[in-house]
């Protein structure tokens, strides 16, 4: 059976393919393969700059040669690998063998066993995955985040000036702003891309068990630690210095913990976009022939903040099982951070698929002025707490309870109500003056400009 978007197994290969096809050149079997490639030659290009003795000679202007291995990479290259593959039953052994026949076919066939020379798959899988993450965060997850965090900023600013009720415990809470209510998500949002930033992309890079057994013994001489670190840092990683036969993969749990808290912060938001379109505070653009229910024809669902939130909670439910694996290893090494590895890409393309899905959710969205001004003329109550705090303020006794004898009496508070209140308090009338100027429209504090 050929794969086709409706056989796939998985939604982000079939549904949602075109939502997160691009991160299949990071995290697809065929790119896990080119990264491989990627290491390898470059491990054997540093071997040549070192140089090793029997490299000296090496013709540095094949270097470009070895490079468009990786660089021009095609499916059927893949192909090939997985051919061999099918003989060696080890996909790096496979890579080892493609690029043995690549020198081959190069004139190089007498430098072809320094490829892969002392290394364990674990070097090549280790620098080759990270490396993969390290680029899709840079090519595709952060610019994704970045566009909601900036939309965000942006209708933010549009609608700053929109006075709102708040509700706290869901119930009627001191007036607030519209733009702030939805600034803080942005705010949030930077103060985890800050952190998520300075954690470090770690490679292991040392021999079988992390010693330079093999290398050490066949080269004494050599600084094995100064030149991986420097290799390392050349593919724009950092080298963990101790290590089994495998990455420690601490880091890499940061990260996916990071993009966890992130996740979480963009469910907060759509279950506020959620509730507040519920509420009428948004309105939503009707789009010509689309379908809000099979049976009821005048309904327009927020599906898209439904849809972002629905694969926010897949990502995390991933992303979570990955932190708390990856770090765990029997000994110097078992096999279960191997199979593990190769769904880091699921994640990834849930949490794609759910920013897209807010971005849409954010350009069919208007806001209904009027439903939220006519939320604040119904709810007077709110202004109890201005009243009261300035009573406070002038020594009145026992101002929490008088206003609360007041709002709670089960009749609707209004403008009246609050008028015949003041009128009512032994104060002078500059006081009565100062306190009906107070509405649930003008009662909304004050918050540092954005």
């Amino acid at each position: 059976m050929n794969l086709h978007p409706l056989n796939a197994i998985s939604p982000i290969d079939g549904r949602y393919r075109n939502s997160c096809e691009e991160l299949a050149l990071y995290f697809s079997e065929e790119a896990l393969m080119r990264y491989r490639v990627l290491v390898e030659v470059e491990y054997f290009i540093e071997l040549c700059e070192l140089p090793l003795p029997q490299l000296k000679q090496f013709d540095k202007n094949k270097f470009k040669a070895l490079r468009s291995i990786y660089n021009d990479f095609k499916h059927e290259d893949g192909l090939h690998i997985k051919s061999i593959e099918k003989t060696t039953n080890h996909d790096v052994k496979a890579v080892e063998y493609f690029l043995k026949e690549k020198f081959d076919s190069l004139g190089l066939q007498e430098h072809k066993e320094f490829i892969h020379f002392g290394l364990t798959s674990q070097d090549i899988n280790n620098t080759a995955i990270p490396l993969s993450i390290l680029e899709a965060n840079t090519q595709i997850y952060l610019p994704a985040i970045k566009a909601i965090s900036e939309k965000i900023q942006l209708v933010a600013k549009d609608w700053k000036d929109i006075p709102m009720l708040a509700r706290t415990h869901g119930q009627p809470a001191s007036p607030t702003r519209l733009g702030k209510e939805i600034y803080i998500f942005h705010h949030r949002l930077q103060a985890q891309l800050e952190l998520l930033n300075s954690i470090t992309s770690s490679a292991k890079f040392g021999g079988a068990t992390g010693n330079f057994n093999a290398h050490a013994v066949a080269y004494p001489e050599i600084d094995w630690i100064a030149f991986s670190d420097r290799f390392i840092h050349r593919l724009g990683l950092q080298r963990s210095t101790y290590t089994t036969q495998i990455e420690h993969y601490d880091n890499m749990a940061a990260l996916f913990d990071s993009m966890k808290r992130i996740n979480t912060i963009l469910v907060d938001l759509s279950r506020d976009m959620w509730t507040y379109i519920s509420m009428n505070y948004f309105t939503q653009k009707v789009v010509a022939n689309e379908v809000g229910s099979s049976a009821m024809p005048h309904k327009v669902n927020p599906i898209d903040f439904e849809n972002a939130e629905g694969n926010l909670g897949m990502a995390n439910a991933l992303f979570e099982h990955l932190a708390a694996k990856l770090p765990v290893s029997r000994l110097q090494r078992d096999l279960t951070d191997s199979t593990v590895l190769r769904n880091v890409g699921v994640p990834y393309a849930h949490t794609l698929i759910a920013c897209k899905s807010l971005l849409k959710g954010f350009n069919k969205i208007s806001v209904n002025a009027d439903i939220i001004q006519q939320d604040l003329s119904e709810n007077w109550a709110v202004v109890a707490e201005a009243i009261q705090t300035i009573l406070r303020r002038e020594a009145f006794p026992n101002p929490y309870e008088a206003l609360k004898s007041l709002t709670r009496t089960g009749e609707k508070i209004n403008p009246d109500t609050i008028s015949k209140f003041i009128d009512g308090l032994d104060i002078s009338d500059k006081l009565k003056t100062e306190l009906r100027k107070i509405t649930p429209f003008n009662y909304t504090g004050v918050v540092k400009d954005f």
